[in-house]
């Protein structure tokens, strides 16, 4: 398009603009071929679709779909809840591309109720609401297969995947199956069952999918006390069965307060491109309802517009007359008789409170799903952690980390350890004998191994790692700091792991001077690093082992007159060891190394 062609299609959508009324409604922006881009919703027309067009929009996925738009349409109605409502009804309808996309739950399963003339009940991952009604999706299996399990004792739908029409049935089309004679059905398809009571079954069974459990309680209790009073003690008896069942799976529901009855409560929490909205619905202080949505976000919409859309949707879908609902801010929105509450302490908070933590479990779920088919993305999601919580001006892909060891200043090693995309990289690991410093000097000892290590790569132009973590706290990262700074003039960040009065690692330093980062101790990410700092620990220590073992082998065997290296490498190598040498007798030692060699060894240990 060239410029000329812009400015007009600009100039024609202003003009539409600028005639739109100040009242609430739904907006629809249509593309070249007018085909539905977005829908969207307002209290004022005018003031929210003229907001697009302001030369100070900074969004670039907004500015992208501003570029898309060829002509715009709008309905005016009465109420922000008549706008909300159409909003939300016209994108079911039309699904545009550039609007939040519900993912109806394809990882998790949901429960069906079918449109059939005999509707079956049934758990499926495939959502087509030709088919029917769906409730989910479940996050929580074991929850979804105890509502089935509930609902397939009290009302025994059918099971059978015939299609089973009315006129089949009045004309004695079809035949019981082995279901009817187990009781595991009615038999509705052969008039054992009355349609009427099978469907009136089916009725109740999706009000216990929607929560309401108390009100079959309560019609159930004035049936059985009216059958009671006709004397029909049998069919009493049998309502009363499958109270009780029903009354046993509600207190299994987590009761927060009898005082709080019919209410909604929503929270959200968020990604770069997914936002997961939780719903639980309470009634008669017990929680009788709880699901999580994904809502695919299109054009970097706000949380406030994310949770007005899930709490239209999902008030609609589970046909909630809720008067109060609790959300964790004021989503700008009215709803006709509703009351929205943020509560800060008390039982409404809990509930809140248990939303988020329910929102958050299922955000981590589907994460573990996404990882586990791809273990990459959990690395990058770590090192995209770890460059937010220093502020690095990149992903630090390969972090390097270093430890000293010695005994009282003797066989002083030191140990440099790397890992790339969070995971050890053996090859590229160092080991370093001290050779400056005398005595037992930490300090000394690193300054000299971080100035051999990075000096070398320099020298061989080598890549420089993201990220130096120092064993240790302020100490040590001032001492790397001297060396990569002042010395050699790098611009490497260093961070510290410090450790508390019991010698555990506890804190993340960064920084000069170095500051408390905080990272909870039982994430991920702290996993990672302590495992980077146990890496180095391990390696620097076998390294000292190696170093000490070989010593004090080399200074037994060296004290032998008459036997020189090429003889000693012999015998280790043929015996292992210093306790093998001293338990073998003369005459094996004589195969080895000769008989006069072998004597003097063997007096040697037995003088």
């Amino acid at each position: 398009m060239s410029k000329e062609e812009n400015e007009k299609r600009l100039a024609y959508l202003k003009n539409i603009v600028s005639s739109m009324p100040e009242k609430p409604g739904s907006y629809q922006f249509y593309d070249i071929n007018h085909i539905i881009i977005y829908v969207g919703k307002a209290k004022s027309l005018k003031a929210r679709v003229s907001s697009y067009f302001h030369t100070e929009v900074d969004r670039f996925k907004t500015k992208v779909l501003v570029s898309k738009i060829y002509d715009i349409s709008y309905t005016v109605v009465n109420t922000e809840e008549d706008a909300l409502l159409l909003e939300n009804q016209l994108i079911k309808k039309y699904n545009p591309r550039y609007n939040v996309l519900l993912k109806d739950g394809k990882t998790y399963p949901s429960i069906c109720v079918t449109n059939e003339y005999l509707p079956r009940i049934f758990r499926t991952r495939t959502i087509n609401k030709k088919w029917g009604t769906y409730y989910g999706p479940y996050s929580h299996i074991g929850s979804m297969y105890a509502v089935l399990e509930l609902i397939q004792k009290i009302y025994r739908p059918r099971l059978c995947k015939q299609p089973i029409t009315k006129e089949g049935v009045e004309g004695g089309k079809y035949q019981v199956c082995l279901d009817y004679h187990i009781k595991k059905c009615g038999g509705p398809c052969v008039g054992k069952q009355k349609v009427e009571d099978y469907q009136e079954s089916i009725r109740q069974a999706k009000e216990i999918l929607k929560g309401n459990t108390r009100q079959i309680l309560k019609e159930m209790k004035e049936q059985m006390t009216a059958y009671a009073e006709e004397l029909r003690f049998e069919e009493a008896e049998e309502i009363k069965k499958k109270y009780l069942l029903i009354e046993s799976f509600v207190s299994k529901s987590e009761v927060v307060s009898h005082t709080i009855d019919n209410v909604d409560v929503f929270s959200i929490t968020n990604d770069e491109q997914i936002a997961y909205i939780n719903y639980i619905h309470v009634a008669n202080g017990a929680i009788n309802q709880s699901f999580t949505f994904e809502y695919k976000k299109r054009i970097s919409e706000s949380e406030e517009e994310l949770l007005q859309l899930g709490i239209i949707e999902m008030r609609e879908r589970y046909k909630s007359e809720s008067k109060e609902i609790i959300v964790p801010f004021n989503p700008q929105m009215e709803l006709a008789g509703v009351k929205f509450t943020v509560p800060k302490a008390g039982d409404k908070k809990t509930l809140l409170n248990l939303s988020e933590m329910n929102g958050k479990q299922y955000k981590f779920d589907r994460l573990k799903q996404a990882e586990k088919l791809n273990p990459e993305q959990k690395q990058v999601r770590l090192m995209k952690e770890l460059q937010e919580k220093l502020g690095l001006p990149k992903m630090p892909y390969q972090i390097e980390c270093f430890d000293n060891s010695n005994i009282s200043g003797t066989d002083a090693v030191a140990a440099c350890v790397v890992f790339k995309s969070m995971k050890p990289s053996k090859q590229d690991y160092k080991r370093y004998n001290i050779k400056t410093v005398v005595g037992p000097d930490d300090y000394a000892s690193m300054k000299e191994v971080v100035h051999r290590r990075y000096k070398r790569l320099l020298d061989e132009d080598e890549p420089l790692p993201d990220l130096i973590v120092a064993d240790g706290g302020k100490g040590q990262m001032e001492v790397i700091r001297e060396v990569i700074q002042d010395e050699l003039n790098l611009d490497i960040p260093i961070a510290g792991l410090a450790k508390d009065n019991r010698h555990r690692t506890n804190e993340l330093l960064y920084g000069f001077p170095p500051r408390v980062i905080g990272l909870k101790t039982d994430s991920e990410l702290f996993h990672v690093l302590t495992r980077l700092q146990d890496e180095v620990h391990r390696f620097a220590i076998t390294f000292h082992r190696e170093k000490r073992s070989k010593r004090a082998l080399n200074s037994e065997l060296d004290e032998i007159k008459g036997i020189g290296p090429k003889t000693r490498d012999e015998l280790l190598k043929a015996l292992k060891s210093i306790k093998k040498i001293k338990e073998t007798e003369q005459t094996e030692l004589e195969k080895i190394m000769g008989k006069a060699k072998a004597e003097i060894v063997y007096q040697h240990f037995h003088p």
